[in-house]
């Protein structure tokens, strides 16, 4: 038997992408994964059926990335995937590229997440422009990030 060489490139707690919960559980604002995708819950109902069927659960909800308007329907006693969603705030560096340069409490940077398209983008560019010292929250789930808002950093003068 030989030894393996095992590497291993994150050194997150191997949490999972997402986690099973009872349909009937689901809220609205919370997550769910419809068609794959992560996305909020905007609106759900519940409906009644026959003598011997189950209730119904009808969900509408937003990808959390590309904004699309999703639906499902599903037995309020089934299982659905619902997403790790985590929000990180960075400061940001830099805008190269379409990209946006980002720095980390810790003091790491990174450099592999989208600027943001339309009003946010414009906001994050045009702050950036005028050398304001910029806070980005990006939200990540399922192995995707994205810009969703940024705010002026509080001046530490």
């Amino acid at each position: 038997m030989a030894e393996e060489e095992h590497t291993f490139e994150t050194a997150d707690a191997g949490s999972s992408l997402t986690f099973p919960m009872q349909c009937s559980a689901l809220r609205k604002n919370g997550f769910v994964v419809i068609k794959g995708r992560p996305c909020k819950i905007v609106d759900m109902s519940t409906s009644k059926t026959g003598k011997h069927g189950h209730a119904k659960v009808h969900l509408v909800a937003i990808d959390i990335f590309t904004g699309k308007k999703l639906e499902d329907l599903s037995p309020s006693t089934h299982n659905m995937d619902v997403p790790n969603v985590k929000r990180t705030e960075f400061q940001l560096l830099d805008i190269d590229d379409g990209y946006l340069s980002l720095m980390t409490m810790e003091g790491d940077t990174k450099d592999d997440v989208r600027a943001p398209e339309g009003e946010l983008g414009d906001q994050i560019q045009s702050g950036f422009d005028e050398g304001k010292d910029l806070m980005v929250t990006i939200i990540s789930a399922m192995g995707e990030e994205a810009a969703i808002s940024c705010k002026e950093a509080p001046r530490s003068d």
